[in-house]
Formats: structure tokens, C-alpha cells, sequence
């Protein structure tokens, strides 16, 4: 019961919370603290007795849920989601550091925040598609509230934008689940993807179409893009960093455990527009981070052209570029969790984002500064540094595949040095803006919300081999089904 166990520690924490008077502030936040830590020590508990060469999924539980529809409550790990529950567990705890910033309404606060990462842990645990959409809807609802009440700015516009998008896209879904349970009649993924090779050809590209728009939502993929960077300018710091660290992910870890291992021969014949879809978001996203001066909005259209970077990986169906892709899944979430943890603390100081506001801060404040460096240099994908050795996979497989995609890629991370250059520039160096004379540099709490973040960064960039050894053999496995 490792997995349920895991499932269990933030919604026995959003419980207790409930009971709490709501004046027990310091009670409130250790609670939440403590079930969103005891997640993430169960998760890596799990990590040091996971064995990356089986070829069967691990930790399996499966109990009848709901008999007239042969529904089950089936969890399971392998080298696809385990990355991504140890993502979302370190995330939640980093985030719940950082919601000491929330100043109102704790109470309310917490428990959806809580039910959040019950959500996203479900999700990515889950093997049953039937379970897996349940987890997947109840993301939408607590994020909705959490960026409609907490947020800033058109909070109330974002929060339904971001709604209406990503409900619209799941209903597509909903549309290809349920015609594969009148065609199968099982949930089960790990039976349907044995069974995908049986589906006739036009089945699966009406499967793989409802499902690419459930997915490319929530990825997001361009240009069904457009409510990322309004969710994510006017939801609160801690909502930011999950939205990109992690709801961006679920999308893309459609792909690899449903939509490509179900729809095998619609997801080869979809290779061109995967890899073309994924040059557009490296490109696009690029050159419009480029142009922006909020700084949260310029991370957000950063996280679009990263994601492009997973997109064409998978289209290479290479081990090199699929590996890179699902290394790029963990270490985008924790090179721009850090970073919108950074605006955050910077916004919390001065209540502005515009960068021509600043100058001169490198001095003024210099652990941000280093810290604002090193994760700004992450993010442009520096040799040494962990989001170089993803980007370089999946541009490795993708081009003996895509030659011509690839080659465009590339003008992407010409550009992504361009605006993370602009944004050490703009805040770090030149005068100090006498406006900012008295700035304090980040405080305790913060420093530890980012060191585990920095520590991943130089860990994996100097040495990727024990995550790309987790994830290895459940890839080629996905590789031989969906090619075979």
C-alpha cells in the first residue's frame, strides 16, 4: 500500500486542516507542511527500493472500485511516472514553503492547495483511465480557485480562461475514453495498450485526436497556449510554480502512457506533426519570451518553448530523443518551479514585475543574484547545468529523424540565451535604482524552498546518469511497442 500511502499523506493533511480553527495560522501551515513532506519522504522511500531494470510495472494495487463498469482503483509505478511523483512530491513541499507569503484566508488556502496535490499525484499513479480522468478533473478545481481568490491582476479572467480551456480539452478526452471502453470494455491502461496494435488504423487516429486535444491543453501546445500566460501572471507564487513545474506535465505524460502506447500506428503517423508542433513551440515561445518585460510572463512563454523540446523528442521515437524528452519533463519543472519562485520573492519586495524597473540589484542582493543566475543560466541550457543534457537528447534523436525541425529548434536556445541574458541584465547589472536602495535579500525560508532545486540542477547537469538509468528501460519499452 506504498502508493495509497503516498495518495493518503496530503488528503489526511487537508482533513486536519479542516478541523483547525481558522485563527490557527502556525497550525495550518505545519500541517500542511508536514502531510506534503511525509508525501515526499514516502516517494523517495519508494525511489530507493525501486528497480529500474524490471520490465513489469511495480507496487501494483488493484481493487475493485466500481463493478458494473469493471472500474478499478489501480496504481503503479515504472520509470515513466515514477520522475514525475518525485517531481510533484519535492514541488509540493517547496511550494508549501513558499505559501507563507499568503497573507489571507489560510484556511481555505491550504486545504485546496492540499487537494491539489492529491490531484497531481493521482494522476501520474494512476493506471486505470477511468481513476486517472477523476484525478485529472480534480486538478482543474482547486487551481481555479487558487488563482481566482489568491491571485492578482485579472485574476478572476485567468482563472476562468484557464478553466474553460483545459475543461474543453478534457471532454475531448472523455470522448476517446469512453469509446475505448465500448470498443474493449476495460479501463485498464496497461490492457488497452496490449490491445492497441488490434484497433484498425482509423480507430486509433480518432482515439489518438481525442486524446492530442485533452493533452495539447494542458501541455500546452500552440496555439491551444493562450491561457498559460494570463494563469500564470495572476496566480499566486506557489500556484505558478505547480502550474509549470508540474499541471504542464500531466499533458505531456498523456502522451507517453496513454495516447502513444493505445494508438500506436496513429501516433507514428502523427510523427511529422508532433515533431512540427514542437519546433513551432521552441520557436515561438522563444521569440516571444524575448519580447516581453514582465518577468513572470517571460518565464511563462519560456516554459512553452521548453515544452516543445519534450514534443519533439517523443516525435523521434529514438531511446536518445524519448530520454531526453522525459528528462526535460523533470528538469523543466524544477529549473522554472525555481524560477517563478525567484520572481515571486522579487515581486513580494518591490509589487512590480517590469523589468525596466530594476538595475543594479547583483550588488544590493547578492544570494539572488547567484541564485537568479545559476537558474537563469539553467534555463538557456548551459553545459553543466541540468537542462543542457535534456534539450541535447532530444535534439540528438530528433535529428536522424526530423532533420530539417531540428535545425530550426535550435534557433530557439539561441534565443532562450538572449532573454535570460536580458533578464540578468535588466535586473543584476548596471546602476542601482534608488528605488530599491533598501531591498533585503531572501530570507532563510526562501533560500531552502531553492537550494533543493539547485542542487538537482548541478547534480543532474554534472551527472544524469542515475535519472536517465529510472527511466531507461520503461522508454525502450514504449519504443518497441509503439514501433514494433
Amino acid at each position: 500500500m506504498w502508493l495509497t500511502s503516498v495518495l493518503a499523506c496530503p488528503l489526511v493533511g487537508m482533513g486536519l486542516v479542516l478541523c483547525l480553527p481558522r485563527r490557527s495560522v502556525r497550525a495550518i501551515r505545519a500541517v500542511a507542511l508536514a502531510s506534503t513532506t511525509a508525501a515526499l519522504l514516502l516517494t523517495l522511500r519508494i525511489l530507493s527500493v525501486f528497480q529500474p531494470h524490471a520490465t513489469t510495472v511495480q507496487f501494483q494495487e488493484r481493487l475493485l472500485w466500481i463493478p458494473p463498469l469493471n472500474v478499478f482503483y489501480h496504481l503503479g509505478l515504472d520509470g515513466i511516472n515514477l520522475p514525475m511523483v518525485l517531481l510533484t512530491a519535492l514541488l509540493g513541499v517547496l511550494a508549501c514553503l513558499s505559501s507563507w507569503s499568503i497573507t489571507e484566508r489560510h484556511k481555505e488556502y491550504f486545504v485546496l492547495y492540499l487537494l491539489l496535490e492529491v490531484g497531481m499525484l493521482g494522476t501520474f499513479l494512476a493506471l486505470d483511465l477511468f481513476l486517472f480522468y477523476i484525478f485529472w478533473e480534480v486538478v482543474l478545481v482547486p487551481m481555479y480557485f487558487l488563482i481566482g481568490i489568491w491571485g492578482g491582476g485579472r485574476r478572476e479572467y485567468s482563472a476562468f480562461k484557464f478553466f474553460v480551456y483545459t475543461l474543453a480539452g478534457s471532454l475531448a478526452m472523455l470522448l476517446s475514453i469512453l469509446a475505448l471502453f465500448l470498443r474493449a470494455h476495460t479501463f485498464d491502461m496497461l490492457a488497452l495498450a496490449q490491445m492497441g496494435h488490434t484497433f484498425e488504423l482509423t480507430f486509433q487516429r480518432l482515439l489518438f485526436a481525442g486524446f492530442f486535444l485533452g493533452f495539447a491543453v494542458k501541455v500546452p501546445i500552440v496555439p491551444f497556449h493562450t491561457w498559460l500566460p494570463d494563469a500564470h501572471v495572476d496566480a499566486p507564487t506557489p500556484g505558478s510554480v505547480l502550474l509549470a513545474g508540474v499541471l504542464l506535465k500531466m499533458g505531456a505524460y498523456g502522451f507517453f502512457r496513454i495516447a502513444y502506447p493505445i494508438c500506436p500506428e496513429a501516433a507514428q503517423g502523427a510523427g511529422a506533426l508532433m515533431a512540427a508542433l514542437g519546433m513551432i513551440n521552441i520557436v515561438y515561445g522563444a521569440f516571444v519570451a524575448l519580447a516581453q518585460t514582465d518577468f513572470k510572463r517571460l518565464v511563462a512563454y519560456s516554459s512553452i518553448s521548453h515544452m516543445g523540446f519534450v514534443l519533439l523528442g517523443l516525435a523521434s521515437l529514438t531511446p536518445e530523443g524519448v530520454n531526453g524528452a522525459m528528462l526535460q519533463m523533470f528538469n523543466h519543472g524544477v529549473i522554472t518551479g525555481g524560477m517563478f519562485l525567484l520572481v515571486g520573492a522579487l515581486y513580494d519586495r518591490t509589487h512590480t514585475r517590469d523589468l525596466e524597473a530594476f538595475g543594479g540589484l547583483g550588488a544590493r542582493v547578492p544570494v539572488y543574484a547567484g541564485l537568479l543566475t545559476v537558474f537563469s543560466l539553467a534555463s538557456l541550457g548551459l553545459p553543466g547545468l541540468s537542462g543542457f543534457v535534456s534539450e541535447f537528447l532530444s535534439l540528438l534523436g530528433a535529428f536522424g529523424v526530423w532533420r530539417w525541425q531540428t535545425v530550426v529548434s535550435v534557433a530557439g536556445i539561441v534565443v532562450a540565451a538572449a532573454y535570460m541574458l536580458k533578464v540578468i541584465r535588466h535586473i543584476l547589472l548596471g546602476p542601482l535604482n534608488e528605488r530599491w536602495r533598501a531591498l533585503t535579500d531572501v530570507s532563510a525560508r526562501e533560500v531552502w524552498s531553492l537550494a533543493p532545486l539547485l542542487l538537482l540542477i548541478v547534480a543532474i547537469g554534472l551527472y544524469p546518469l542515475p535519472m536517465l538509468q529510472l527511466q531507461d528501460e520503461a522508454l525502450r519499452q514504449l519504443i518497441a511497442h509503439v514501433t514494433r
